[in-house]
C-alpha cells in the first residue's frame, strides 16, 4: 500500500478583533523566540565551540518564560513557540548539509508573519476550527472542501503584507494517486515572448500579469514614496495598497501556472525541462522584470511536485546543453545564436523556429537520459559525439560561525 500524500489546503479567514490581537501577539512571540534561540546557538559556537540542540533550546525557552522580562511568552500558546524552535533546528540541519546558508534573524517588517499549531493546540470538528487561547472558532471561507474524512495534523496561520489572513491545513489526501501510464513525452522550453514552447509545436502565450497592473503599481509606489518614513498610519496604509497590487499579480500568476502544470502532468508521462539559472538571469537589467514576471522557478517547483504525486517523471537537462543552437534534424551545432534570431536555417536545409527547435532537442536529450539510465541531470555532453569539458566544482571553505 502506497503512502498517502500529505497536502496543505489554504483558505482565507476573517478574525475578530480579539482573535487578530491574539494572533499578532503570537507572531511577535514566535519571532522573539526564534531570534533569541538563534543568538544563543551562535554565541555558544563562537565562544565555546558548542552546538546547541533542539532539546537544549527548548530548555532555554522554559528558563526564559520564568524571567520577569520574558514572562509575556506565557500569554500565548506554547505550541507555536516550540514549533519555531523545530524550524530553527531544520534551518541549521540544512546549513550543515550545505543545502542553505546560515540562518538569519527574523525581521519585524520583512519576515513572514506565521504561527504553526500541532494537533494538541487546535480543535477541528465538523468544519469548525478553534485555536488554543481562543474561545471562538475562526471564520474560514471554505473555497473548496477538504478530502472526505480528512483530519488536519498541523494548522498554520499567517498574514501577508497586504493584511490578508490565511489558514493552511495539512492533512492526508486520499484522492492523490498515480495516473495511468501513457506513452506521451514532451520537451518544454521556457521563454518570454511565449511563456512555454512545447516540442509538439504548441506555444503557450505569456500573460504578462505584472504589465497589466504596472501603471497602478507605479502610482501606488509614488504615493508610498511621498509618505514620511516611520510607523505612521498614512505610510502603513500606502504600503498595504502596494502590497495588495503585488498580491493580486502573484495570485493571477500562480493560478495560471497551476492550470498549465496540471494539464502537462496529466497529458504526459515524461516531461523534460531546462535547468535555468534564474538567479543569475535576473541580473540582466533589461530583462529582469520580464523574467521575474514569467515565474520560471515557480513553474518548475509546481511541475516537479505534481509529477511526484501522479507518478510522472521530470527530467532536468543541464543548463549548458545548447538546445537553441543545435539542429534537431541533423545534430549540427551552430557557432552563435543571438537572442534576436527567432528563426534560422541549418546547412541541411531545415528551417527552425528557435523555441520549437529547443523544445525538440530537450525532448531528445531527456529520452537519451531515460534510455541510458543516467541521472536526472544529464552531464554536459552533446549528441553526435560532441562533448563539453566539465568544469571543476568550486572548493568550499570550512564553516565559521558569524560574529555576534
Amino acid at each position: 500500500m502506497t503512502e498517502r500524500v500529505k497536502r496543505a489546503f489554504k483558505y482565507r479567514f476573517y478574525p475578530t478583533p480579539e482573535q487578530g490581537a491574539e494572533l499578532a501577539r503570537t507572531f511577535g512571540c514566535v519571532r522573539k523566540v526564534y531570534n533569541m534561540a538563534l543568538a544563543a546557538r551562535t554565541e555558544a559556537w563562537s565562544a565555546r565551540g558548542q552546538r546547541v540542540s533542539y532539546h537544549a533550546s527548548s530548555a532555554l525557552l522554559t528558563a526564559w518564560k520564568k524571567t520577569d522580562e520574558l514572562a509575556f511568552l506565557n500569554e500565548v500558546s506554547s505550541v507555536p513557540l516550540q514549533q519555531t524552535l523545530r524550524h530553527l533546528q531544520t534551518a541549521f540541519n540544512n546549513f550543515f548539509t550545505r543545502r542553505a546558508g546560515y540562518p538569519r534573524p527574523k525581521s519585524k517588517k520583512k519576515s513572514r508573519r506565521a504561527a504553526e499549531y500541532t494537533s494538541s493546540a487546535f480543535r477541528f470538528r465538523d468544519g469548525r476550527l478553534t485555536l488554543a487561547k481562543m474561545r471562538e472558532r475562526l471564520d474560514i471561507v471554505w473555497s473548496r472542501p477538504l478530502p472526505e474524512g480528512a483530519t488536519p495534523s498541523t494548522v498554520t496561520v499567517s498574514q501577508d503584507a497586504a493584511g490578508r489572513w490565511f489558514v493552511s491545513l495539512l492533512c492526508e489526501d486520499p484522492t492523490v494517486e498515480p495516473l495511468p501510464v501513457v506513452d506521451a513525452a514532451v520537451g518544454i522550453d521556457a521563454g518570454l515572448d511565449h511563456l512555454l514552447t512545447l516540442s509538439t509545436g504548441e506555444k503557450i502565450p505569456n500573460p504578462r500579469h505584472e504589465r497589466q497592473d504596472r501603471q497602478a503599481l507605479a502610482r501606488a509606489q509614488r504615493h508610498l514614496s511621498r509618505k514620511a518614513k516611520g510607523d505612521g498610519a498614512n505610510r502603513a496604509k500606502a504600503r498595504r495598497k502596494v502590497a495588495r497590487i503585488h498580491a493580486r499579480i502573484a495570485d493571477r500568476r500562480r493560478d495560471h501556472l497551476h492550470q498549465i502544470t496540471t494539464r502537462l502532468v496529466r497529458e504526459n508521462q515524461t516531461l523534460v525541462i531546462e535547468d535555468l539559472s534564474v538567479r543569475n538571469m535576473v541580473k540582466n537589467g533589461k530583462l529582469a522584470r520580464a523574467i521575474s514576471d514569467a515565474g520560471w522557478s515557480e513553474f518548475r517547483s509546481l511541475l516537479e511536485y505534481k509529477a511526484q504525486w501522479y507518478g510522472r517523471e521530470v527530467i532536468v537537462a543541464d543548463r549548458w546543453f545548447p538546445s537553441s543552437k543545435l539542429c534537431s534534424a541533423c545534430g549540427t551545432l551552430q557557432d552563435r545564436m543571438p537572442l534576436h534570431v527567432r528563426t534560422w536555417t541549418c546547412g541541411c536545409g531545415t528551417t527552425h523556429d528557435r523555441d520549437v527547435n529547443a523544445a525538440k532537442n530537450l525532448l531528445a536529450a531527456g529520452r537519451a537520459v531515460t534510455v541510458c539510465g543516467a541521472g536526472v541531470r544529464p552531464q554536459r555532453s552533446l549528441p553526435c559525439g560532441q562533448s563539453v569539458t566539465k568544469q571543476k566544482a568550486p572548493r568550499r571553505k570550512p564553516w565559521k560561525a558569524p560574529r555576534s
